[in-house]
């Protein structure tokens, strides 16, 4: 019994190139004996994969030989092929073997078939390994970020100190615009939310201290948690959200767009051409938009104070004046320029860290975010403890 089987190519044209490849199955004799011929190579890569797939379905019996005398052209696609064929078969409980093939066919299935690389085993592991291998490899990640992190910080203070001692190096102007962009422009949104979150604050602490008779402490409750705590946390959170993304957006265009490696190219440090002039409006825009949300987080909470409970503003006014010290107001102030820090060397690091797809950029993008706020509040909660610590 013999079988063929040929598969047509898309390419109408009969050149050397372009005969498809072509199997003969002869099962008369002991051994079953496929003859091949045309052109094995990638140019055949869909024929060549529907033939073979044909093959290893009508191919029986233990011994099967492969007579490559009719092969014109080979190359390392078709040798691959045919090899993986040899292994297939071979799991099927039939060995095969190649005849008479060229002599420059024979080395390049030699080499293909040297070159093969088994499958990995599979390893069945508890899902307890799973998870500290995870929880390890976290461990890992985390503290390279540090080790990036002060690595990062140390160039930047190095060239602050370039800039300070030469000061023909500080660009003022993009320190201007970058300030337009964090601070403000970012006033409206900021005194809005404040103004909302300070009068939410004042309505539950209404309704909570109303049950022992205590409502008038609201003004305690609302002046001491948002001067120490909340003002400069929703400050910092909104910033990170707001200009800590972009910023990292748009170092990781430019990181894209290869214009980072033009500003080098140019005989200019990028750290002091693009980093320095986004961390100092940070750093100096990040203590102004703290204060205005104190003032409207307090704004509001006075305003529900009195719509709710009556508290007017002289009442609210002379009640903070004893429940608040100067000390309340410079904890929130002294968080904030550490935190504007913390931002802009987490948005730079990722922006610098893009590489050359969308999604990379995407991908490092919401990790910025994700990674500021996380590390606000964990900075938010070291202060904290030092604060209370030295009782001030």
């Amino acid at each position: 019994m013999t079988l063929e089987a040929s598969v047509p190519l898309h390419d109408p044209r009969d050149s050397a190139l372009h005969r498809h490849p072509k199997w003969k199955l002869k099962q008369d004799a002991k051994e079953p004996l496929i003859e091949l011929s045309g052109n094995w190579s990638a140019e055949q890569a869909s024929a060549m994969e529907i033939a073979v797939a044909d093959l290893i379905t009508d191919v029986k019996g233990a011994r099967a030989t492969f007579d490559l005398s009719g092969v014109e052209r080979l190359d390392t696609v078709g040798a691959w092929l045919l090899d993986r064929t040899r292994h297939d078969l071979r799991i099927k409980g039939c060995t095969l073997a190649f005849e008479n093939a060229r002599e420059e066919h024979g080395i390049l299935l030699d080499e293909v078939d040297h070159y093969d690389v088994p499958p990995e085993a599979e390893v069945t592991r508890h899902r307890v390994f799973d998870l500290l291998d995870g929880l390890g490899h976290a461990v890992l990640n985390l503290g390279r970020d540090l080790l990036s992190g002060l690595a990062f910080l140390g160039e930047f203070m190095m060239a602050l100190g370039r800039v300070v001692t030469q000061p023909r190096r500080f660009r003022g102007t993009s320190l201007v615009n970058q300030l337009d962009f964090v601070a403000l422009r970012s006033v409206p949104i900021m005194a809005l939310i404040s103004l909302l979150v300070g009068g939410i604050i004042a309505q539950q602490g209404i309704f909570q201290l109303r049950q022992f008779g205590a409502s008038a402490f609201v003004v305690d409750l609302v002046g001491i948690l948002v001067l120490r705590e909340l003002g400069v946390l929703l400050t910092a959170i909104m910033i990170a959200g707001r200009s800590g993304s972009a910023f990292t957006a748009e170092l990781g265009s430019m990181k894209m767009r290869e214009e980072i490696d033009a500003i080098r190219v140019m005989g200019l440090d990028p750290m002091e051409v693009l980093i320095i002039p986004r961390l100092l409006a940070l750093i100096i825009g990040l203590p102004m938009l703290t204060f205005l949300s104190d003032l409207s987080a307090l704004f509001g909470g006075g305003l529900v104070a009195w719509l709710y409970e009556g508290i007017g503003p002289r009442i609210f006014m002379s009640r903070l004046k004893e429940a608040i010290a100067l000390n309340t107001f410079l904890v929130g102030m002294i968080k904030a320029p550490f935190m504007a820090l913390i931002i802009g060397m987490i948005a730079s690091i990722e922006g610098l860290a893009v590489q050359g797809s969308a999604e990379s950029l995407g991908r490092h993008v919401t990790s910025s975010v994700v990674k500021a706020i996380f590390m606000v509040i964990v900075a938010d909660g070291l202060f904290a403890m030092f604060f209370a610590a030295i009782k001030y």
